[in-house]
């Protein structure tokens, strides 16, 4: 049987401990079933007992939690949850800096972080690289994680538009038989970049970066011929482009521009036996510089806990019939 360990952490006095441990201490509540050890909290000091190793994990998530306060982080139970997602993972990460890390603030205040080690890593590549692709399933952050860094982009002046861009497969591309103009023919393929951008702008101030062009709302089919310089673009649900749109939109890149690519490759709703773009594009640029592919999985899902166990059995379930065949 292991020797049990205690370890022994005093909270700063300017910290109210609430702060940490949650009202009703739902926060403390949320450590404790995570890991086999004890906890005792009295006035500031938190006592910590058990195994040595489980010991040890706790008390580093404890520091990190009171960085996180320290950069006026308010902690929930989701931040909480991710940190200890985190704290157990694989890799040496530190939540303090993958929830740390703020890209905007929203009109209301809300600020705009990764939340967990895969979404770090591609905002990260973003941050890094001319064109990133980022691949992985509904709920991973990756469009609103994308549409944050072009408004961070055009905030601080790295770039003068945002261009936001989808195929309408649905559609056929054939948009003139749609009614209305460009923007109401295209909406509704664009809705989910629309609501990130309609969260994180105020809605004067997004009319006015419309109407002006400095954001471009612009159908994938009505790409070709351009070069898109000083330009932020995304490229959303791009698992339903073919190989020939794929190249078509890539070099379109100007100069002082960035790319996004997104898509999920588990939901490709080309025809019958035609190849989607993204997976064809990963066998091509692979090895150039500057181009990063990012893979978001199960783990990186943010939506409810459901959403995640459904991405993660979908997972299992294809990567059974894939071994049977």
């Amino acid at each position: 049987m292991p020797s049990e360990n205690q370890v022994k952490i005093l909270v700063p006095g300017h910290h109210e401990m609430v702060g940490l441990v949650g009202a009703r201490d739902e926060l403390l509540k949320l450590i404790e079933a995570a890991f086999e050890t004890r906890i005792l909290v009295r006035g500031n000091e938190i006592t910590i007992t058990g195994d040595s190793t489980e010991t040890e994990t706790v008390a580093k998530l404890f520091e990190e939690l009171l960085t996180l306060l320290e950069r006026g982080h308010v902690l929930t139970t989701e931040s909480v949850g991710h940190s200890i997602d985190i704290i157990k993972g694989a890799d040496d990460h530190k939540p303090s800096d993958v929830l740390g890390d703020t890209i905007v603030v929203t009109h209301t205040g809300k600020a705009i972080r990764p939340k967990t080690i895969g979404q770090k890593g591609y905002v990260d590549a973003i941050r890094k690289n001319t064109i990133v692709f980022g691949i992985g399933p509904a709920g991973s952050g990756k469009t609103y994680l994308a549409v944050a860094l072009a408004i961070e982009a055009l905030k601080s002046g790295v770039v003068s538009r945002i261009v936001l861009t989808r195929p309408a497969v649905e559609a056929g591309e054939r948009l003139g038989f749609l009614p209305g103009d460009i923007a109401a023919k295209i909406d509704p393929y664009l809705r989910p970049l629309y609501d990130a951008l309609y969260e994180m702008l105020e809605p004067d101030a997004f009319q006015r970066y419309v109407d002006r062009g400095t954001v471009e709302i612009a159908p994938l089919g009505f790409m070709r011929g351009r070069t898109l310089n000083d330009a932020f673009i995304i490229l959303d649900e791009a698992q339903n482009t073919t190989p020939e749109q794929m190249k078509m939109f890539l070099t379109r890149l100007g100069f002082g521009s960035k790319a996004v690519v997104t898509g999920d490759v588990t939901q490709i709703d080309l025809p019958s036996g035609s190849r989607s773009g993204l997976i064809v594009v990963e066998e091509i640029l692979t090895n150039i510089s500057g181009v990063a592919f990012t893979h978001l999985g199960s783990r990186d899902v943010v939506r409810h806990k459901i959403v995640q166990d459904i991405v993660e059995a979908y997972r299992v379930y294809s990567d059974t019939s894939k071994a049977v065949r």
